[in-house]
């Protein structure tokens, strides 16, 4: 087998979409194992070590099984194995609407233009905003999402200064602000967005409301 046959996957399971554009849709979630980033708020870290390896077609087979019209590949880092790029392709010849979770680390213009990415700018905060690709902006267009989690005003300001700079509004009108869950507060965010008038989408990782912020599979 070569490598585009199988990936390591730490889990596949069916709940709603808590983030992006799509939050509050049924969805799957095929949850590759590994990471090359180490953020320092990462709420995934059981997915750096650790799942099963399978063929890829067990993975589509599971994956459609669960019947949801929309299917999100996530990590860790989805990217870092090869498979999962014919895997996205598959999964958008199943008519199925497809999300991509990726760092900004890893290469994306690889990606089937079908699929919708959702693509994180690392803030400082999170430590790891050295290793963000800015080449990827190059590969994000209208369907696609800009993803910025927030630890503290820093991260806000830093954001701010981002989107004017890089005009990421040029690239997609989808540029989502997150929280750091339990280390800024949501209203704080809102005020400052008001304040500023910013061309973003406020958003909460609903699941972690949901369910709790530490429940997985969910």
């Amino acid at each position: 087998m070569s490598k585009f046959d199988t990936l390591v996957v730490h889990e596949i399971y069916r709940s709603i979409q808590g983030e992006s554009t799509f939050a509050g849709l049924p969805c799957t979630f095929v949850r590759t194992t590994g990471c090359n980033l180490r953020c320092v708020w990462c709420d995934t870290t059981q997915a750096f070590h650790g799942g099963k390896r399978m063929r890829r077609e067990d993975v589509l087979a599971l994956a459609l099984s669960f019947s949801t019209s929309l299917v999100e590949v996530t990590g860790g880092e989805p990217l870092l194995q090869p498979a999962v790029l014919p895997l996205l392709t598959e999964l958008c010849e199943a008519k199925r609407t497809v999300l991509l979770e990726t760092s900004g680390e890893a290469d994306v213009s690889v990606v089937d233009p079908r699929v919708h990415k959702v693509m994180d700018l690392k803030c400082p905060g999170s430590g790891e905003s050295h290793r963000n690709r800015w080449s990827n902006l190059d590969h994000i267009h209208a369907r696609d999402e800009i993803k910025f989690v927030l630890a503290d005003r820093a991260d806000y300001e830093w954001m701010r200064e981002v989107i004017h700079a890089r005009e990421l509004p040029r690239h997609t009108p989808n540029l989502l602000a997150s929280t750091a869950f339990g280390r800024l507060a949501p209203r704080e965010l809102v005020t400052w967005v008001l304040e500023d008038g910013l061309p973003v989408r406020v958003q909460l990782q609903m699941h972690k409301y949901v369910w709790g912020p530490d429940a997985t599979g969910v």
